[in-house]
């Protein structure tokens, strides 16, 4: 293997100082800057590449943030990460990036490899069948911040970044309401899962407050997937009594079931109305397009990365805030307009 340039190899190569090459190329105010252009452009040449992981072991610190994730593919997640990506750059911190496939046992893999990563701080969005937090305890042991957002568990010392779940699955269950659906079905993730369980509360309180009785037949707890949207549609069409209103808590999900409802003759909004959660560029592709809720995954990110690095910058203490919840709303397009408004 080819020995890696070092500063005294530079040094030497200039006949200078190996004290005065390191400065220059930390970009020290006592080195003029030509000086500090022919070291550069002598240590470009010779390929030299600064040790970032020993200057940060004297410092205590790396600059990265580990970031866990259930699946990188969905629209949701990449916003999120785009706002991430966004404030750390400009704070000068890296993410590093990983994801459990919905599989604590990838999440427990995944946490210990960021801890011996030496992250500074780490943000986790938790899968489907996590139910506890002590994998996370390294980090809260040696005061590694820890900020779980999205997919949240309940945690002494972390903070939170939700949206209101139970606020949107009331509006969207409301919503279906007022155009006159009576019986509606809900077909919704794991319900060990915050977003889930709160979302199923939602629409539990709009069935009580518009006075229509709730049934377990009606709801259905899936993966969410295009097959779940698929099974969903199918066992739609095999109930004595069809349902009349569809509340999805994914729109991918939402409008796999609303193409095959359409194949087999459904029409939309007429015989069901349906709403889906996410605000998927799919949302608007669909015909009729989907109304949705509307969720701030850049938003979310942006306060994620910044809440965890205001922490370790010393502006703010994350411990100490519990939960910070950022506003959803519900847009309403043609997928749940049962009632066409009166001109």
């Amino acid at each position: 293997m080819e020995k890696e340039t070092t500063i005294y190899d530079i040094a030497k190569l200039l006949n200078l100082s190996p004290a005065t090459v390191s400065r220059a190329l930390n970009d020290h105010p006592a080195i003029n800057s030509n000086t500090k252009s022919m070291i550069a452009a002598t240590a470009k040449e010779m390929g030299y590449r600064s040790n970032t992981f020993a200057s940060n072991l004297r410092r205590q610190r790396t600059n990265t943030i580990g970031v866990i994730v259930p699946r990188l593919n969905s629209n949701f997640m990449s916003t999120v990460l785009a706002g991430m990506e966004k404030v750390a750059n400009k704070s000068s911190y890296n993410l590093i990036i990983s994801q459990s496939l919905e599989s604590v046992k990838k999440e427990i893999a995944n946490a210990k490899t960021m801890f011996n990563s030496r992250v500074d701080g780490l943000l986790v969005s938790v899968a489907y069948d996590t139910d506890k937090a002590d994998h996370f305890d390294s980090f809260v042991n040696k005061g590694i911040p820890l900020l779980f957002f999205d997919r949240v568990l309940e945690h002494k010392q972390g903070t939170s970044i939700v949206i209101d779940n139970t606020k949107a699955g009331y509006e969207a269950t409301a919503h279906l309401i007022e155009q006159g659906c009576q019986r509606i079905m809900h077909v919704t993730g794991n319900l060990k899962r915050n977003v889930y369980a709160d979302r199923l509360k939602g629409y539990r309180l709009a069935l009580l407050e518009y006075n229509l009785p709730y049934d377990e037949d009606l709801v259905m707890v899936t993966d969410l997937s295009q097959e779940a949207g698929a099974e969903a549609a199918r066992r739609i069409q095999a109930m004595k009594i069809r349902p009349d209103g569809l509340f999805v808590t994914n729109d991918f999900c939402a409008v796999s079931c609303m193409s095959v409802l359409k194949h087999a003759g459904f029409s939309i909004p007429a015989d069901i109305a349906v709403v889906g959660f996410n605000n998927d560029p799919v949302s608007t592709v669909i015909e009729p397009n989907l109304t949705t809720i509307n969720y701030p995954g850049e938003k979310m990110g942006e306060v994620a990365a910044q809440s965890l690095i205001n922490h370790l910058n010393g502006a703010m203490d994350i411990l100490t805030t519990n939960t910070i919840i950022l506003h959803s709303e519900l847009l309403i397009r043609e997928s749940s307009l049962k009632i066409r408004e009166q001109h």
